[in-house]
């Protein structure tokens, strides 16, 4: 969307702490709510939302993100250039907000919806995995017995303990598909401890389980269990890198910088013959929305963010157990 005849962008920045339902924990540490930034942008009477969770792993707060896109705003010329949003920005929270806003303003310019922009068809329902935090091996498999119905359970693990962890999870759920994402915190001798059992558990998928400044092992080691990128991958230039250490990449808005990167990055994961699992940070409906829209196209979506939540946005997207509809047009798209 690029500046023509259509009025400067008029910016409304709004923080907001979303309250976990609970405590979201994970190897780096628990949270009992998600701070967001909100970005609505206004032009010619149309307005475009789009939401980010700036993520301190990665050096981001709200005051640096916020900064971040007004600045970009600014450089803009107040102008709603998607194209040259991406050369203003790196890939980050920020841009991921603005990006989300300007194919929100498009779409309401246009009277169309996003998909249609770029092509998509639309799946009426996607079934997202859903997360267990890291806990005790008894915990974790109560929280399993309470969701055992979920068809995909993806359980956050830390290295010391993750064997009873996760044969007490299957213990609860045995029918579920499990998948587990270790967050960079195994060893190499954690992988080979670990690896065996978890085929013989049924784990499907194992989630960056090295540092993502010290994969290179994964080149030599085998790989019986798929092993997906998550820290490792945040945009296309991370790709030729990952050649023979992952089987799949973990595409997050907040990390790819956005839904133009994060379609661009899905395709070209899909060139390289990597299997693509469509994730999120903690967040909101509005947060996972365009996330949602390339769910269908994935072979994972862990899109769960809004179910982890105690409140959410009005309207928020449909939930039926552990799948998710489509979001109104009054929420994105």
């Amino acid at each position: 969307m690029k500046h023509g005849t259509h009025q400067l962008l008029e910016l409304d920045l709004e923080a907001v702490s979303w309250p976990v339902d609970g405590a979201f924990t994970i190897a780096r540490g628990s949270k009992q709510v998600a701070e967001a930034i909100v970005v609505r942008l206004v032009s010619n009477g149309h307005a475009g939302r789009g939401e980010c969770v700036p993520y301190t792993r990665y050096g981001e707060t709200l005051a640096s993100v916020e900064r971040q896109i007004r600045a970009a705003l600014a450089e803009m010329g107040g102008a709603p250039d998607r194209a040259r949003l991406q050369e203003i920005l790196p890939a980050g929270a920020a841009r991921n907000a603005l990006d989300c806003a300007l194919w929100d303003l498009e779409a309401k310019t246009k009277g169309v919806s996003v998909a249609a922009l770029c092509g998509f068809e639309l799946q009426d329902w996607v079934e997202t995995a859903f997360t267990l935090s890291l806990d005790t091996p008894e915990k974790m498999r109560t929280r399993a017995i309470a969701h055992e119905n979920k068809k995909l359970l993806k359980l956050k693990l830390s290295g010391n303990g993750d064997l009873e962890r996760v044969a007490a999870v299957r213990a609860g759920a045995p029918n579920a598909r499990i998948i587990v994402d270790a967050n960079e915190s195994w060893t190499v001798d954690d992988y080979h401890r670990f690896v065996p059992r978890f085929e013989e558990l049924g784990v499907s998928m194992i989630e960056q389980p090295f540092p993502a400044t010290d994969d290179q092992p994964l080149q030599s080691l085998a790989r019986p269990i798929p092993i997906c990128a998550d820290e490792s991958c945040h945009t296309r230039a991370d790709l030729p890198r990952l050649a023979g250490l992952y089987d799949m990449i973990n595409i997050k808005l907040d990390k790819a910088g956005g839904l133009t990167e994060g379609i661009a990055l899905l395709k070209a994961g899909r060139k390289r013959n990597l299997a693509i699992m469509i994730g999120c940070m903690l967040g909101s409906s509005l947060a996972i929305a365009p996330a949602r829209l390339l769910a269908p196209y994935a072979d994972i979506a862990d899109i769960d963010g809004p179910l982890l939540l105690a409140a959410d946005h009005e309207p928020s997207i449909p939930l039926d157990g552990d799948r998710m509809g489509n979001p109104a047009p009054a929420l994105w798209g």
